[in-house]
């Protein structure tokens, strides 16, 4: 039997429209309790954070430069850096890094 790429696709549409509807449905009020608040204030940087940490390594062609570039941009984040900067920072280390190494 033939695999039908089109119901797969249609499935998958109704299943990521109903996570993001039902939320919005089932909870009218707002949230009050601190440690759900905190979670879900969480989130997206965590799903950021487990998105790229992995390809940061897998991608790259020395992993020396990468560890370098990571340990750059962690020390700019944390000293209050802009987004811009800290990429733009991140990057010249692993090109700087993957000339040498």
């Amino acid at each position: 039997m033939k695999n039908n790429v089109c119901i797969y696709i249609l499935i998958m549409a109704c299943v990521t429209y109903l996570i993001r509807v039902l939320p919005l449905t089932l909870i009218k009020k707002e949230i009050q309790n601190k440690t759900i608040r905190s979670f879900l204030y969480y989130v997206p940087y965590v799903t950021l954070a487990v998105m790229t940490f992995p390809a940061i390594f897998e991608e790259a062609d020395s992993v020396c430069a990468a560890g370098g570039a990571f340990l750059t941009s962690i020390l700019l984040a944390w000293f209050g850096r802009s987004l811009f900067q800290v990429s733009v920072a991140a990057c010249v280390v692993y090109f700087v890094l993957g000339l040498f190494l």
